[in-house]
């Protein structure tokens, strides 16, 4: 596995943040430090608090306690497709384009051969398939290069060959210095990751380094 950039600069950092919906605790003194041109698995069983961590980590739920630091540009790839079912690929990444202020969509074209969906580009997405969604999904939290892109397990519904080409993404953006923080209930292919987070049953953070 290639390391990546050697780097002192923080891309994402995260202290004491605690989260709890009335007595029920779900995040408890979370901490973790990313690096820039990192890529980072969090991962933990179902209510061990990941989603949670996700919307504080991206600002779109606050925190009981603690703060949440990013630099640079932030991006978020959710589980769950959220696309707009009467639009083709092609129109929502016009959308995207002018939301994102992108003068040409070269990269998200990049994407979209790497993803080998081109031949979907301009059919409704309500007749795409679950795993051609999550790559529409993947290509639009990714088309403008954002330097920290949270992803909640991006590789949902995708084939082998997609898997692959997920990776082959990760790892390009590691070569750029950019950081990819990768979410999901299991910690697959860790010798792709440079450090796991776990989060136990108290949603404590324990960050780990993968072996290299």
């Amino acid at each position: 596995m290639t390391a990546p950039p050697t780097s002192a600069a923080s891309a994402l950092s995260a202290r004491n943040v605690h989260k709890a919906y009335g007595k029920h605790v779900v995040l408890a003194g979370v901490a973790l430090t990313i690096r820039s041109g990192e890529t980072v698995g969090v991962v933990g069983e179902n209510g061990a608090g990941k989603s949670p961590l996700l919307r504080i980590l991206c600002g779109d739920l606050r925190p009981d306690k603690g703060s949440v630091t990013i630099e640079g540009t932030l991006s978020r790839c959710p589980q769950h497709p959220v696309l707009n079912n009467a639009l083709t690929p092609s129109q929502h990444l016009s959308l995207f384009q002018e939301a994102f202020g992108l003068r040409k969509l070269d990269h998200a074209h990049e994407l979209i051969d790497q993803l080998a969906f081109a031949d979907h580009l301009d059919v409704p997405v309500k007749v795409l398939s679950g795993g051609t969604r999550q790559k529409l999904n993947l290509v639009v939290a990714l088309m403008h290069e954002p330097d920290v892109v949270l992803l909640d397990e991006p590789y949902q519904g995708f084939d082998w060959q997609t898997y692959l080409a997920f990776w082959d993404l990760a790892a390009a953006r590691r070569a750029a210095g950019r950081t990819t923080v990768v979410i999901s209930h299991l910690a697959y292919d860790i010798d792709r990751l440079d450090s796991v987070v776990q989060l136990g049953d108290k949603a404590a953070a324990l960050a780990k380094g993968a072996d290299r």
